[in-house]
């Protein structure tokens, strides 16, 4: 079953268009990695899924609704997105902005309860960023921001989670904890994930679909095999590679040619 669905979806910043007759699907429980050369729109392709942004022609439906028919709490009960970087205003404490991830579950006259911290500190532990709850988010490293963004992505409890190159801040331990972390909530809690990124081996190894974007439109989509050839990285990136099988698990893998 589909959770979402683009149909012919158009969207132009001012007078340049940046997307042109993108259509796809994304099933429940899928892992879907977005790749594609710079300037290729994938950042504002995330932004039109969550409804932050909305198409000048065409539909997008998460959950079988318009994201034109949301409200913002309502689809961020959905959808969160954690994006590539952020930097605090305020001096905020790690966990008061981990604690924001709760505010779409919030009414008009609720505040956090127990529970909501139950939850804050769970997606905290998942993350490994328990341990500076209390210090102030603008003094933390780049890497560890975007542990704590997840941290808040986590929290909001969401059906489809978007990532917009979340790994390319951390290093190389946390990389793999985070793409474990992933796994096991896509096949344990049935989390649907889109994710941007330029690492196309670990879009190969983790995604079920690749959509490979060019120019602002899909030049191909499919499963890895499909996606990946030294074909489609030749005109889509313009560089020679070799592309053969992970020898762990079969996933085409790409070398680049000097």
């Amino acid at each position: 079953m589909s959770v979402i669905r683009a149909q012919k979806i158009n969207f132009s910043y001012a007078e340049k268009k940046v997307i042109e007759d993108i259509s796809f699907t994304v099933d429940k429980r899928q892992m879907t990695a977005i790749i594609g050369p710079n300037g290729s729109s994938k950042t504002t392709l995330l932004k039109l899924i969550n409804g932050s942004l909305l198409p000048d022609s065409g539909e997008m439906h998460v959950g079988g609704k318009n994201t034109s028919r949301y409200a913002r709490k309502e689809i961020a009960r959905k959808v969160a997105i954690v994006p590539q970087e952020t930097s605090a205003v305020f001096p905020f404490y790690v966990e008061e902005i981990v604690l924001m991830g709760r505010f779409p579950h919030l009414g008009n006259y609720r505040f956090e309860n127990k529970e909501d911290y139950k939850i804050v500190h769970e997606a905290m532990e998942k993350t490994d960023t328990l341990a500076f709850a209390r210090r102030r988010f603008n003094e933390l490293s780049a890497g560890e921001r975007q542990r704590v963004l997840i941290a808040r992505a986590l929290a909001q409890k969401p059906e489809i989670l978007l990532l917009d190159e979340s790994t390319a801040f951390l290093d190389l331990k946390h990389q793999l904890r985070f793409l474990k972390l992933l796994k096991q909530l896509n096949l344990d809690d049935g989390l649907t994930i889109v994710f941007v990124t330029h690492d196309i081996n670990m879009a190969a190894q983790h995604a079920d679909k690749i959509i490979l974007l060019y120019s602002g439109k899909i030049y191909a989509i499919g499963n890895p095999a499909e996606v990946i050839s030294a074909r489609n990285m030749k005109e889509v990136y313009e560089v020679d590679t070799l592309v053969d099988a992970n020898p762990q698990n079969g996933s085409p893998r790409v070398t680049l040619l000097t």
